[in-house]
């Protein structure tokens, strides 16, 4: 969306079309008549969009009996989201996107106002480098509404294996520590304390969730809650839910299940 919006910015009337609504459409086309690059993205769309209305016409909406081949193949079924931003998102896939919007971008004059995002002599080279990273990228699973919650950051993936490691082996020294609570019983045996199942929620917390976005964190924050006792180092991060702003402390004892006999 971000890139189409680009794309579109003065650009000329006469180069998106004056009876073409979709004017993305209309311009991948009229590059696609210099351009190779292009020119393939307008073939795959045409693939894909007969794939679209084919399977619209088949009754309980099965799946045509003939597929095509390479990234058309796995994408017969376009979410009104992919279908919408169609053109782009097929240059993406196909790797060529970066090299399409170079091309207008230096043929600028031909598609755009002298104002235009792109004909400009700094932000259109930028744009065009910006869209090389992800065009070098294998789109095997594309982002869903909800990635910011489906797709757990690094650090979060790290906590989960430290938080479902307690009941794992504990025998590898490489592996990092995992946060564990037991309480000892009279009889001398061991068993998970109630509270180590809230602490591990808790930790999960600390995280960005769909309740909860992550604002910032930062560790080693020095606290004392008595005056008698030494300041203790914790992780400290601040939270935006719907309706409020939440400020969390955890000492790092917790977060590195190190708690001990320690209150």
């Amino acid at each position: 969306g971000v890139v189409e919006a680009c794309l579109l910015h003065l650009l000329r009337r006469r180069a998106a079309g004056f009876l073409r609504t979709d004017k993305v459409a209309a311009l991948f086309t009229k590059v696609g008549k210099t351009c190779p690059a292009a020119a393939d993205v307008c073939k795959k769309v045409q693939e894909l969009q007969q794939q679209v209305e084919s399977r619209k016409s088949q009754p309980g909406g099965q799946e045509p009996l003939k597929r095509q081949g390479s990234t058309t193949s796995r994408t017969a079924v376009l979410s009104p989201q992919a279908i919408r931003h169609i053109w782009v998102r097929t240059a993406l896939i196909e790797k060529v996107l970066d090299k399409v919007v170079q091309y207008i971008v230096d043929n600028c004059s031909k598609y755009y106002e002298k104002d235009a995002l792109l004909a400009d002599p700094v932000c259109g080279p930028i744009l065009a480098s910006l869209l090389v990273g992800p065009c070098a990228l294998e789109y095997t699973k594309l982002k869903t509404a909800d990635h910011y919650w489906t797709d757990p950051s690094a650090d979060e993936l790290v906590q989960r294996h430290r938080i479902q490691g307690v009941h794992g082996r504990q025998d590898s020294p490489s592996k990092r520590p995992a946060l564990g609570i037991r309480k000892r019983h009279s009889s001398g045996s061991t068993s998970e304390d109630p509270f180590a199942a809230l602490a591990r929620e808790y930790v999960e917390s600390l995280h960005q969730n769909s309740r909860t976005h992550l604002l910032y964190g930062k560790n080693n924050v020095l606290v004392q809650p008595k005056d008698d006792l030494e300041a203790i180092p914790g992780y400290l991060s601040l939270h935006q839910s719907a309706d409020n702003l939440t400020l969390k402390w955890t000492p790092n004892q917790l977060m590195n299940g190190t708690l001990g006999d320690s209150e």
